[in-house]
């Protein structure tokens, strides 16, 4: 007889079955996006709606998405909303520039995150994990903020290999100060669904401000301080990704301003895929013993063999298999935003017709179509093993975007994926993760999908 347990279902937004009024809608937005989203959407190979006088279209069909992101992309600019909240806190930085300065800023970027140069940060992200275990080895049995904890671990990531431990820190209380970021600046105004224009305050943001500047004066002083060795003792400058911006500064790399963005960008945001996806993985690892059995014997099997760390993610495929999961239920990015820039007619294989309009904000969301009804089985539970190797040919590649997909698919896709596979090997070969009495995280859309209120857990060694 089978024994094993049924999947954990997490919490979640439960469905619309009728349309919000405009100012339900408008409030909904504002408090947590992914909300809104109505039973159809889950249901349907597309959806089109109209709000105050704008055309929407929800594109979940694979066709239609390959489209979108990867046939035609010159067709579909970023959105007007996404751009409204990006921009104030990334400016011309990867994620939210566009054209020529996007463009440029990818070719200088991507060299640093090809296959090769991702393999030479494996021993780096090793030895940075294991110095953070220290802080689980001398509190083992308390509660820690496990989301805090994440952001914590991936910025010290972040900061050893992209920057050589070079991060002007002083008074940072990154975490926290990461949290404010996004609480504040990374969410959408009232005034921006109401399309006010660009003169009148948007008080969510204002509140950001000052958090901001800190992230400027971070930024700056970094920069400086580099400047400053490269001027000094070139010899011992490490060859980087802040060196690498800084020696592709000109007329046909990047502007000063550029580099900037791109700082901010990666010290700000370039931590989150990896931290929220481990923080949720640990969590729904605790509520699903049967799971965590079986990576615990995969990682205390592969590790007794001591492989290179560079090996890991290959060796250990339930473990990976769990991580991307988490990414399926929690997307890092829960909606890629689009909007149509000339009308044009898309024809399915079937022969349905679709006309898109001019304009049309075209949203391809990573929330709704990792949970689409007609895509995965037990859309709602927590599977692993659908990700185990055998099994991976059954999910399409338009189905799953965790990184996105196209052009503008994320450039650090594989340093998240390394860096989270490393990162689950060591805190569970030690450690085994506890749900605290009564935790139900609600998700929450602020640029990524956070827990509202943390994922407080009891630590204890294995």
């Amino acid at each position: 007889m089978d024994t094993k347990p049924q999947p954990f279902v997490p919490p979640h937004p439960i469905p619309r079955t009728t349309p919000p009024s405009v100012i339900e809608l408008i409030r909904t937005v504002v408090r947590n996006p992914v909300e809104i989203w109505g039973e159809n959407c889950y249901t349907k190979p597309h959806v089109t709606a109209t709000f105050m006088g704008e055309r929407t279209l929800v594109a979940n069909h694979p066709e239609l998405v390959r489209h979108v992101l990867v046939d035609n992309p010159a067709n579909f600019r970023m959105a007007r909303m996404r751009q409204l909240i990006l921009r104030p806190i990334l400016r011309d930085g990867l994620i939210s520039a566009e054209g020529e300065v996007w463009r440029r800023t990818r070719k200088v970027i991507a060299p640093v995150f090809t296959p090769r140069h991702i393999k030479g940060f494996a021993d780096m992200m090793h030895s940075r994990i294991g110095e953070f275990l220290e802080r689980y080895r001398t509190s083992t049995g308390e509660v820690h903020d496990i989301s805090i904890d994440m952001t914590d671990l991936t910025y010290e990531v972040l900061s050893v290999t992209l920057f050589s431990d070079e991060i002007a820190s002083d008074g940072f209380d990154f975490a926290n100060d990461v949290n404010r970021l996004l609480s504040t600046m990374g969410r959408v105004d009232p005034m921006d669904m109401l399309k006010a224009p660009g003169w009148v305050p948007r008080f969510q943001r204002l509140r950001g401000r000052k958090v901001l500047r800190k992230f400027d004066g971070v930024v700056d002083d970094t920069i400086e301080m580099r400047r400053r060795k490269m001027a000094e003792n070139p010899d011992a400058v490490n060859d980087d990704f802040l060196t690498l911006l800084l020696q592709r500064e000109g007329p046909d790399g990047l502007s000063a301003q550029e580099i900037a963005d791109n700082l901010i960008t990666f010290i700000g945001a370039g931590h989150e895929t990896t931290a929220r996806a481990l923080g949720w993985t640990l969590y729904l690892l605790a509520n699903s013993p049967h799971d965590r059995a079986l990576i615990e014997e995969e990682i205390d099997r592969v590790l007794a063999g001591n492989p290179p760390p560079v090996e890991w993610l290959e060796l250990m495929p339930k473990t990976r298999a769990a991580f991307e999961e988490a990414m399926r239920l929690y997307p890092p990015a829960p909606s890629l935003n689009r909007e149509a820039i000339e009308a044009e007619t898309f024809t399915f294989k079937d022969g349905t017709v679709l006309e898109i309009e001019e304009g049309t904000t075209t949203l391809v969301i990573p929330w709704v179509l990792h949970r689409h009804r007609e895509y995965w089985d037990n859309p709602d539970g927590f599977v692993p093993a659908r990700f185990w190797p055998e099994n991976r040919d059954r999910i399409g590649r338009f189905q799953y975007l965790p990184f996105g997909i196209g052009p503008r698919i994320c450039v650090g896709a594989t340093f998240s994926m390394q860096e989270g596979v490393i990162a689950l090997a060591m805190l569970m070969r030690e450690f085994r993760f506890e749900a605290t009495p009564g935790l139900e995280p609600r998700p929450i859309q602020k640029l990524t999908m956070q827990a509202e209120h943390g994922l407080p857990m009891r630590v204890i060694s294995r």
